[in-house]
């Protein structure tokens, strides 16, 4: 699914981008609700950040990458947690991008992103390529998330995926 998101374009550095586990929803300008072979995902765009809401018989988790003021946790390059029953692995790059290369590969992201049924995608007013995007699938009984942060001003692409999935019991 994309979207206009009717709103002004205010979270303009990826450097601004944090990180965090559990936070209770936030006002989203976007939502997509999924089934996922009994998983319920809620993907919510929220600017140009995003918010991953999962609850499954075993338990809920909350994902937030977004400008989140007072913050004190920046956006890691990557996290593996326990949490209950699950491994949480999130990790997150950002792309360098000329400004022809930015314009395809935001155009690549957003064709594969608008038609895809598990996929959210939110443009902004004033910049074909500034945009967030999500894509979820549910994978050898895990849940997966990727999203993407477009920054065009900058020319910089946040990359984030995460993996959210039952303990593997240890083995001795």
């Amino acid at each position: 699914m994309l979207t206009i998101l009717h709103t002004a374009y205010t979270d303009t550095r990826a450097d601004d981008l944090a990180w965090a586990l559990g936070r209770e929803p936030l006002p989203a300008l976007a939502v997509l609700d999924l089934e996922l072979s009994g998983a319920k995902l809620q993907l919510r765009l929220l600017g140009a950040s995003h918010q991953v809401l999962l609850e499954e018989k075993q338990g809920s988790c909350s994902e937030t990458v977004a400008c989140m003021p007072g913050s004190s946790t920046p956006l890691p390059l990557g996290v593996a947690k326990r949490l209950g029953d699950w491994e949480y692995e999130f990790a997150a790059r950002v792309e360098t991008l000329s400004n022809g290369s930015f314009a395809g590969r935001a155009q690549e992201l957003l064709a594969l992103v608008a038609d895809h049924p598990q996929g959210l995608a939110g443009t902004f007013p004033g910049s074909p390529h500034a945009f967030t995007a999500m894509l979820a699938q549910r994978l050898e009984g895990q849940v997966r998330w990727r999203t993407w942060h477009a920054y065009p001003q900058e020319g910089r692409l946040v990359v984030t995926r995460t993996r959210v999935g039952a303990r593997m019991p240890a083995t001795l």
